[in-house]
């Protein structure tokens, strides 16, 4: 039998912060993280997947999907404000401790939730969810980089490109060996909310601000040698944005991280949803049992 989700939405700071609930709420918790472009909506399939054993959180970042999308000048749109609305939820809802799942954006936003609380993180799922510098493939970071180090007409063009639907289409397309298995219906449904007014302001704000997540790297790397936290990566290995290294790289400072390529791309869920799920639930089994 599926597990019912839930469509939900919370105050947090003054924002409408939406999410997806499903699951016995004392149950061990999971929170999922997307990434860019995308929301909760990628999760859509996984949520009741592991919702018969967990209780688990899929929120929207601000700006993303159903959250509040305030103008520029009504939120800063950095990475640390994006982890103090997810920090505010999770407090709000009362999950006090946590297992993770970290995708892309996600990832950035779940490392600084294990620095300022480590003893509330349980496990951690890494899905192309980069925390080394080896994860980073070329071009594209050269051109974020750049973009970020000197913003203008020149460095803008190229993340302007990134918006389009084009490239939204080639994120999920990209290193996927069957590219039936993934439904239009993901980027079509990303794009449109990309092409919210006002909104392409906000993802290059949040390309100029992605440096501050690799200055953190080196507390990351501590702090995954302090906690020896128990995690799972479960890789799409054609990924041309966060490549197979960055999965790898792990074991750098977690000896015992299970680590899993998969012939995918960067929205790994979309084709190898059954054989993420199957890892993830025999992982969570076992370390939080």
């Amino acid at each position: 039998m599926t597990s019912a989700v839930h469509h939900r939405t919370a105050t947090v700071n003054g924002l409408e912060v939406f999410y997806r609930e499903a699951g016995d709420p004392k149950a061990p918790a999971v929170v999922l993280l997307h990434g860019f472009p995308t929301s909760s909506h990628m999760f859509r399939h996984l949520i009741p997947a592991l919702a018969d054993r967990y209780h688990v959180i899929a929120p929207d970042h601000i700006g993303f999907g159903q959250s509040a999308m305030p103008s520029l000048q009504d939120f800063p749109y950095t990475f640390d404000a994006l982890t103090e609305a997810t920090s505010g939820l999770l407090q709000h809802l009362g999950i006090d401790r946590f297992a993770m799942y970290v995708q892309d954006y996600g990832a950035p936003i779940g490392w600084r939730l294990a620095l300022q609380a480590p003893e509330r993180v349980t496990a951690i799922i890494t899905q192309n969810g980069n925390a080394y510098e080896e994860g980073f493939v070329k071009p594209f970071w050269d051109g974020a980089f750049a973009y970020a180090k000197a913003p203008g007409p020149d460095t803008e063009a190229p993340m302007r490109g990134a918006l389009t639907l084009e490239v939204t289409r080639w994120q999920y397309l990209n290193g996927v060996a069957d590219p039936s298995l993934v439904s239009p219906d993901n980027w079509v449904h990303d794009q449109v909310l990309l092409d919210r007014p006002g909104n392409d302001e906000i993802q290059l704000k949040l390309f100029r601000d992605y440096p501050t997540n690799v200055d953190l790297y080196p507390q990351v790397h501590q702090y995954f040698r302090d906690s020896q936290v128990p995690l799972l990566a479960v890789w799409g290995a054609n990924d041309e944005i966060f490549g197979p290294d960055g999965a790898t790289a792990f074991s750098q400072d977690l000896p015992d991280a299970e680590i899993h390529l998969l012939e995918s791309g960067h929205f790994a869920l979309e084709s190898h949803l059954e054989t993420i799920t199957e890892h993830i639930r025999g992982f969570l089994a076992r370390v939080l049992a």
